[in-house]
């Protein structure tokens, strides 16, 4: 379970329950359903480029490398 909260001029998702519990788990601004920033893999312990859109109660999440050449995109639903 992640929640999003205001840090900054961005908004952090950060972990609710488990062991990463208290971490956060990305960073990201933007406006109007469209966010960028970083994801982090807390069980790898890599942080990756990322973006987001939100569509109704879906956040299509999208963690890259090679400059965005390559995605891996998971769908989170409120």
């Amino acid at each position: 379970v992640v929640t999003f909260k205001k840090c900054g001029a961005a908004y952090c998702a950060i972990v609710k329950t488990g062991k990463f519990a208290g971490q956060k788990a990305g960073s990201m601004s933007g406006k109007d359903g469209s966010y960028r920033g970083t994801l982090t893999d807390l069980e790898a312990k890599k942080t990756y480029k990322g973006k987001a859109k939100i569509t109704g109660n879906k956040a299509s999440m999208a963690g890259c490398v090679l400059g965005g050449l390559i995605c891996k995109t998971e769908i989170w639903v409120k």
